[in-house]
C-alpha cells in the first residue's frame, strides 16, 4: 500500500511541476512553410524597447461574420507572441457595443459587413480597431485596412497579411521621441495646399510637415541649404516654374547630405480642367531646368505624352433627356491606369494608380539600383509635343496597331550612392559643406505631377483615393503613403508589407448547396456507426455468455 501511495504522490508532484513550467515558459513551434506565426526581427527589436507596461485594447469582440472570427483569432495569436517576447505587453479584447460613440469620437470608424446565413443576407457592424497606450501616448491600429478588394474574403486575407506591419508601425511611432520631418517644397509653382490636402492630412498623423520655400536661395543660399538639411524628406509635387542654378544646388546638396526626396514632375503643360472648358488644349514642353540634375541620378523624364488602352474613365456629356444632360463614363487614354510592382512593398496589394497626362522615364547605366514601381501596359502610344489634345478624340475607335509602343516606365525607385550634378562644374555659390558623392541614399521619381493632386467638391478637397465623377477607387494615396514610409524607413519596417499568407476559407456557396450532405456526414454517420457498434457488441456478449 505504501508503494502505491508513493507512486500516486510522485505522479501528483510531477503534474504540479509540469503545470508550473508550462505557465512560466511559453513556446510555440511554427511549422508553417512561410513562418506566418513567427515574429520578424524588426518586430522583435521594436517591442523589446518597451521597459514599461504597454496596453493594447482590441475591439474585435461580439457577434460578427464567421470568417472575421478568423481575424480575431489571428490577432489574438499574434498578440500572444508579442507578450511571450516581452511581458510588459498586455492586451485585452473588448466588446464595443456599449462604447460605440466614444470610439467614433476617437477616430475609430466602424465597418459594415455582409452576413450570409443560409442564403439570407444581412448587415453587421464591427469595429476592427486596436488602441495602443504607452505612458501618455496613444496610437490607433486599423485591423481592416482600406483597400480596393471587393470580396470580404480578399479583404480578410489582406488584413491578416498586414497584421504584423500595422502593429509594428504603431509600435515604431509610439516609441519615437520626435517625429521625422517632411519639407513640402514650394516657390516654383508647386501644387497648393488645397490640392495636396488629402495626402498631407494623412501624412501629418505620422510625420511633422512644414512648407519650405526656395525663394530665399536668391539672397542667402547657404542658409536655405542649412535649413533644408534639418528635414528628413523633400516632397516635391508638380513644380511649374523653372529652377535656378542656386535652387538646384541646394536640392543637390540636400540629397548628397542624406536627405530623401520624392519627385512628382510634369514635363509638359497639359491640364484636364482647360480641356473640359474649351474642348481642346495645346500640350507643349515645360522647361523646369531639372534635366541635368536628374541625369546625375541616372534618370531622364521625356516630353512625349503616353496614351494607354488600359486607362481610367472620365465623364462626358453624350446628350440630353428633357433639360437634363446625360453623362457617360468613357476611357480616356491620356489617363493610364497602372498596376504596381507586385514584388515591392511600396506597391504590393494596392489598387491601380491613375496617371494623368504622364510622360515616360528613361534610366541610364550606372551603379544606382533602379526598381520600377509602375510600368504601363504594352498597348501604348507616344504623342510628341507640342501637340493639340482634343476631347472629341475620346469618341474615336482606337486602332490597336497604332498602340504598339510597349511598356513604359512611369515611376522608379533609386537607391545607392548619388553623385552631385555639380561635381566637376562651376558652382553658383560656394558652400563649405559641399559633397560630391553621397553615402547610401534613396529617392523616388514619378513622371506625373498630378498623381498627388486631389479633386475639389464644392470648393473642398476630395479624397485622393476616389474620383468624384465616376466613384472609381484608385491607389494613388496608398502608394504615396507607402512611398514616404519606405523612403524614411531605416529599420526595414515596411518590408513586412511583403508578407504573404494563404488562407483557406470555406466555400459558402458549396456549403449552402451541399448542406444536407455534410450534416448527414458529420452527424448522421457517427450516430449510425455508434448504433451498429452497440448492436454488434450486445450481440457478441449474448453469444459469448449465453
Amino acid at each position: 500500500m505504501s508503494k502505491k501511495i508513493q507512486h500516486i504522490l510522485f505522479v501528483f508532484i510531477g503534474i504540479l511541476v509540469i503545470n508550473y513550467i508550462s505557465k512560466s515558459v511559453y513556446k510555440r513551434f511554427d511549422i508553417t512553410h512561410n513562418k506566418r506565426y513567427s515574429l520578424s526581427k524588426v518586430s522583435t527589436t521594436l517591442i523589446n524597447k518597451f521597459e514599461n507596461p504597454l496596453l493594447i485594447n482590441v475591439y474585435l469582440e461580439g457577434n460578427f461574420p464567421s470568417e472575421f472570427k478568423r481575424l480575431q483569432i489571428e490577432t489574438r495569436q499574434f498578440l500572444e507572441e508579442l507578450q511571450a517576447e516581452n511581458s510588459n505587453i498586455r492586451f485585452r479584447f473588448i466588446n464595443p457595443d456599449n462604447i460605440r460613440e466614444e470610439l467614433i469620437k476617437k477616430g475609430m470608424l466602424p465597418s459594415r459587413l455582409t452576413v450570409d446565413e443560409n442564403g439570407n443576407l444581412s448587415e453587421a457592424i464591427i469595429f476592427p480597431w486596436a488602441e495602443i497606450s504607452f505612458g501618455n501616448k496613444t496610437e490607433l491600429v486599423s485591423l481592416l485596412p482600406d483597400s480596393a478588394l471587393k470580396t470580404q474574403e480578399a479583404q480578410l486575407q489582406n488584413a491578416i497579411e498586414k497584421l504584423e506591419y500595422s502593429f509594428a508601425s504603431a509600435f515604431s511611432l509610439i516609441s519615437k521621441k520626435a517625429k521625422q520631418k517632411i519639407a513640402v517644397i514650394s516657390g516654383n509653382g508647386e501644387l497648393s495646399d488645397m490640392y495636396l490636402y488629402s495626402i498631407l492630412s494623412k501624412l501629418k498623423n505620422k510625420y511633422r510637415l512644414a512648407k519650405f520655400t526656395l525663394d530665399s536661395t536668391q539672397n542667402n543660399p547657404q542658409k536655405t541649404l542649412t535649413d533644408l538639411t534639418k528635414y528628413d524628406l523633400a516632397f516635391i509635387a508638380k513644380p511649374t516654374q523653372r529652377f535656378t542654378e542656386k535652387e538646384k544646388l541646394v536640392l543637390d546638396q540636400y540629397i548628397n547630405n542624406g536627405g530623401r526626396s520624392l519627385w512628382m514632375v510634369d514635363t509638359n503643360y497639359a491640364d484636364t480642367d482647360s480641356l473640359y472648358n474649351e474642348g481642346k488644349m495645346l500640350a507643349f514642353p515645360r522647361d523646369l531646368n531639372l534635366t541635368d540634375l536628374l541625369f546625375s541620378y541616372q534618370v531622364r523624364i521625356n516630353n512625349k505624352l503616353i496614351q494607354d488602352l488600359y486607362s481610367a474613365k472620365i465623364p462626358l456629356a453624350t446628350g440630353n433627356i428633357g433639360n437634363q444632360a446625360q453623362f457617360q463614363h468613357l476611357n480616356w487614354f491620356y489617363h493610364p491606369l497602372v498596376n504596381g510592382n507586385p514584388n515591392h512593398p511600396i506597391t504590393k496589394n494596392i489598387a491601380p494608380v491613375r496617371f494623368q497626362f504622364t510622360t515616360q522615364i528613361d534610366t541610364l547605366k550606372g551603379n544606382i539600383k533602379k526598381t520600377p514601381l509602375f510600368i504601363s501596359s504594352v498597348l501604348t502610344k507616344k504623342i510628341g509635343t507640342p501637340n493639340f489634345v482634343e476631347l472629341q478624340s475620346i469618341s474615336k475607335q482606337p486602332k490597336q496597331n497604332e498602340y504598339n509602343g510597349g511598356p513604359q516606365l512611369l515611376a522608379v525607385l533609386l537607391e545607392g550612392k548619388f553623385t552631385s550634378a555639380y561635381k566637376n562644374r562651376v558652382k553658383p555659390f560656394n558652400t563649405p559643406s559641399f559633397s560630391s558623392d553621397t553615402k547610401e541614399n534613396k529617392m523616388i521619381v514619378i513622371a506625373d505631377g498630378d498623381i498627388a493632386k486631389n479633386q475639389l467638391l464644392k470648393g473642398k478637397p476630395y479624397d485622393l483615393s476616389k474620383d468624384k465623377w465616376t466613384g472609381a477607387y484608385y491607389g494613388n494615396k496608398e502608394f504615396l503613403l507607402n512611398a514616404v514610409d519606405y523612403l524614411l524607413d531605416d529599420t526595414g519596417l515596411i518590408q513586412l508589407r511583403n508578407k504573404t499568407i494563404q488562407i483557406n476559407l470555406l466555400d459558402k456557396q458549396r456549403a449552402y448547396t451541399e448542406k444536407r450532405f455534410w450534416q448527414f456526414l458529420n452527424i448522421g454517420i457517427p450516430l449510425i456507426l455508434l448504433t451498429l457498434f452497440g448492436f454488434s457488441f450486445n450481440y457478441w456478449r449474448k453469444k459469448k455468455y449465453s
